[in-house]
């Protein structure tokens, strides 16, 4: 099998191993943060990335995603405050649990939910990963344009705010994404006669300004105090037997709940943990235990989350389509590197996807140890007061960013839009979808002309085409479905 003769070759080496470590340790720092989400993690060490291998860069990053969920869970249950935004439905029986002096048991079952479902996923993805780029061999400019419309739409429903103002973001992104040369003409568009906007706007500088500025602004104004919370030993972690009894199919539910939300585009990790935790009461009679410290409540989110984030690698390596803004910073670090996503990777690429693949075991038995071992250490971390974690952070964007180009042109955009994508969240719009419209918005343009010169312009010819007409019918589908529900909030 590729994964043991590619994969695990290319993911043991040195270097590989200590940025996988690197990731999911600064990850997992991120996660137990609240307020700090594992985008901005990604975000912060973006720049870090275009001065590695690909695959180096990639495992790292994988690391910090995939970390910040094993993380997020530990401020949940002690705080009552989630690390990230999928590990919120956490809260519910999590700090129950930590008030009656059960925080260990619900910490244990964390990570080991975690690992279940990240090694479900994983699996998945070794499997179903190599079937979809077969089948994405047959993709032309049309199939792109059509998937990747979708996923442009679909990114209309990411984020917590209401829909059209998803839309907007994503239109926003388009716009953003548009500035700069175009490929096929050779034409300045709106640079306004600023040469340093001639190669548009880097991805970090929006991924830094929005994700990472903003949410440090954010998390200034909402989080203004030390946490108080008591010691967690090593001996106090152990559930019960009965615990254990108790867990087993709810993490089974829940990988499935997980798997299946990670590769749809718009749904990704927190809308899977908040379905699996749904499901999971509508399969006990007695529902009122939930809310009150049932380790079934914590652990089939759990178990979701992880698995949501692992397969939501499908979509974005073999289609080159992000389901969610992390996933779309990826596929820009990728870019950067000259390397295109999509079905043609795993045969032009061997090494970068079998590697990454196999680092996700690796990183995931390093999260394992770190989460159970080690878990004093990150509750001591929660005592750090915020007015010295937050400057760090923000020197070390200013930093990042000046280094890619040493330009203080770059240093001041990310300050413009890290203020404005403040005021957008102050007015509830989510800056998610404005990435994926960053990232999808010029390949949709480029394979929709594509498309067109091969049509000669015969728009309803694509129609012809079965996978084609199915995106474009599927996307037709999401819009109405979407205009109804903004209709529906109206009211």
């Amino acid at each position: 099998m590729d994964l043991f003769t590619i994969g695990f070759p290319v993911a043991l080496t040195l270097i590989n191993v200590a940025y996988c470590f690197l990731g999911v340790f600064l990850g997992t720092f991120v996660g137990v943060l609240p307020g700090i989400s594992g985008l901005t993690a990604v975000a912060l060490l973006l720049p870090l990335s275009y001065h590695l291998d690909p695959t180096t860069a990639i495992i790292m990053l994988g690391g910090l995603y995939y970390g910040a969920e094993y993380g997020g869970s530990t401020a949940s249950i002690l705080l009552n405050l989630p690390g990230t935004a999928s590990n919120a439905v956490t809260c519910l029986d999590g700090y129950p649990m930590a008030r009656q002096g059960r925080a260990g048991p619900a910490l244990f079952i964390t990570s080991v939910a975690s690992f279940i479902g990240a090694a479900i996923g994983t699996v998945l993805v070794m499997f179903l990963a190599p079937l979809l780029a077969k089948f994405a061999l047959s993709f032309h400019s049309a199939e792109y344009f059509s998937a990747m419309l979708l996923g442009l739409v679909a990114a209309g429903t990411v984020g917590q705010g209401r829909r059209i103002k998803s839309v907007a973001m994503v239109v926003l992104g388009m716009t953003l994404g548009m500035i700069g040369i175009d490929t096929n003409t050779g034409v300045f568009r709106y640079t306004y006669g600023i040469a340093n906007l001639y190669d548009g706007f880097p991805i970090v500088i929006l991924a830094m300004g929005f994700f990472g500025v903003t949410e440090v602004i954010n998390s200034i104004n909402r989080i203004k105090f030390v946490a108080e919370v008591g010691d967690v030993s090593l001996r106090s972690l152990m559930p019960t037997a009965e615990d254990f009894r108790r867990i087993t199919k709810p993490m089974m539910r829940g990988a499935a709940v997980g798997s299946f939300f990670g590769p749809l585009p718009g749904t990704g990790p927190t809308i899977a943990s908040f379905i699996a935790y749904a499901v999971e009461k509508k399969c006990h009679k007695d529902e009122d235990r939930f809310g009150k410290g049932a380790v079934e409540g914590i652990a089939a989110p759990e178990t979701a989350n992880n698995a949501a984030v692992q397969t939501s690698f499908i979509p974005t390596l073999t289609l080159g389509i992000p389901g969610s803004a992390t996933m779309a910073v990826m596929l820009g670090a990728l870019l950067v590197h000259g390397i295109q996503p999509g079905p043609k990777l795993i045969v032009e690429q061997p090494e970068l996807f079998w590697g990454v693949i196999a680092s996700f075991w690796i990183g995931n038995i390093f999260l394992l140890i770190l989460n159970i071992p080690f878990i004093g250490l990150w509750v001591r971390i929660l005592k750090i007061p915020y007015k010295f974690l937050y400057p760090c952070i923000l020197c070390m964007i200013c930093i990042g960013v000046y280094s890619l180009n040493n330009s203080a042109f770059d240093v001041g955009m990310v300050i413009i839009f890290g203020v404005f994508g403040y005021l957008l969240k102050l007015m509830d719009f989510e800056p998610a979808p404005m990435l994926i419209g960053f990232i999808l918005g010029p390949m949709v343009e480029q394979n929709f002309r594509r498309s067109m010169v091969i049509t000669h312009g015969d728009f309803w010819a694509l129609f012809e085409r079965p996978i084609t007409a199915t995106f474009l019918i599927l996307t037709l589908v999401l819009l109405v479905w979407m205009i109804y529900g903004s209709l529906r909030e109206s009211r």
